[in-house]
């Protein structure tokens, strides 16, 4: 378990931030499915 600030932010991007196939399909999968619903204010859909 990570104990400083820095520490899991660094953990959090060799996790998340890595340019594999499986992580820009996934990050591609959910620019193309994203929506927001009709009447929806965007500040509230961020939120």
């Amino acid at each position: 378990m990570e104990k400083t600030s820095s520490a899991l932010w660094k953990k959090l991007e060799t996790l998340y931030a890595t340019k594999s196939l499986a992580n820009r399909l996934v990050l591609k999968q959910s620019l193309f499915t994203f929506h927001i619903n009709e009447g929806e204010l965007l500040r509230d859909h961020i939120s």
